[in-house]
């Protein structure tokens, strides 16, 4: 799947998300919801890692948790993009493969 593709299905899941909730999706709201799950993403790597509590889960449960809150950091950080109009693929390739 191609990058625009993805961001183009996850925008819409998430405008469908705001306006059931009555959220105003602006800059702000993009930004903050990234960081509340680099948060969430942190805790799952703890939690991995074995350096936080369990809360009776099994190593199975752990490893899945960290990988949807993995997905749910990246769907956000398409989106926070997506709202300021930043054109990931070509950014990447003039901060990071342009030195290849």
């Amino acid at each position: 799947m191609e990058i625009s593709e993805l961001s183009e299905r996850v925008e819409k899941l998430s405008a469908r998300y705001g306006e059931y909730l009555g959220i105003e999706r602006d800059g702000d709201w993009f930004l903050l919801k990234f960081q509340e799950e680099v948060g969430e993403l942190t805790q799952a790597y703890l939690q991995v890692t074995g350096r936080a509590r369990t809360k009776g889960k099994s190593a199975d449960e752990i490893r899945d948790a960290f990988q949807l809150e993995f997905a749910d950091v990246f769907c956000q950080l398409l989106l926070l993009a997506r709202h300021f109009d930043v054109d990931v693929p070509r950014e990447i390739e003039r901060k990071w493969l342009s030195h290849e």
